[in-house]
């Protein structure tokens, strides 16, 4: 895997442990975000360095996710159906600050949107939407610290997929792996790509992401 590792335990006492944070590997280039596929979308994907074939749907909401333990958590460590595959992708800054600057929340938030109507009215309009979910342990346990995802589609899919990728790399070996030391013995020995949090200097933009 082209990705850095660190031990879980030692990097895990150098995040947050709540609020709301991107967590996530990048470096002066850009940043990954992660998906999990089947092995039919998984295969033309890693071929071609982009997303397509015959079974890859541009016409739905594909969601993206910076943090390598969340993604984790909802393919089960690579074991849920659809989900065997975990690609790491890499994009631009550009790109992921183009796509927090566009997200829209999918729940109704009072104190962002007084009105619930205009809140309605900018969801339906908008191509990228926001989520806060709680972050997990490599059990799948909670943290009080949340983590956010990503779903895009029409225009902003497609720029994602023609213009801020940079790279994908199928890290399912590294999963499956990692996956082995799942229990309080070989806890110590697990690795995870190496995080931290993504910084947002915008103001603007951390308001649209409620931060």
């Amino acid at each position: 895997m082209n990705i850095p590792i660190t031990k879980y335990n030692q990097q895990e006492h150098t995040l947050p442990q709540e609020g709301k944070h991107i967590i996530a590997h990048y470096d002066d280039t850009g940043i990954i975000v992660y998906q999990a596929f089947n092995n039919p979308i998984a295969n033309y994907t890693i071929a071609h360095q982009k997303f397509g074939g015959n079974h890859y749907r541009f016409s739905r909401m594909t969601w993206i996710k910076p943090n390598f333990l969340w993604m984790m958590y909802r393919a089960g460590w690579a074991t849920k159906e659809n989900q065997e595959r975990i690609l790491a992708i890499k994009i631009t800054h550009e790109g992921f600050l183009q796509i927090l600057k566009n997200a829209i929340p999918s729940t109704y938030n009072s104190k962002q949107y007084p009105e619930r109507e205009a809140w309605k009215e900018q969801l339906k309009k908008s191509n990228v939407r926001l989520q806060w979910d709680p972050d997990h342990d490599p059990f799948g346990n909670k943290h009080t610290r949340k983590a956010i995802q990503l779903g895009l589609r029409n225009e902003t899919l497609e720029l994602f997929n023609n213009t801020w990728i940079q790279s994908i790399e199928d890290i399912t070996p590294f999963v499956e792996i990692e996956r082995q030391k799942l229990n309080k013995t070989l806890l110590p020995e697990l690795n995870v790509p190496t995080e931290k949090v993504y910084p947002i200097p915008d103001e603007i933009i951390r308001q649209q992401l409620n931060i």
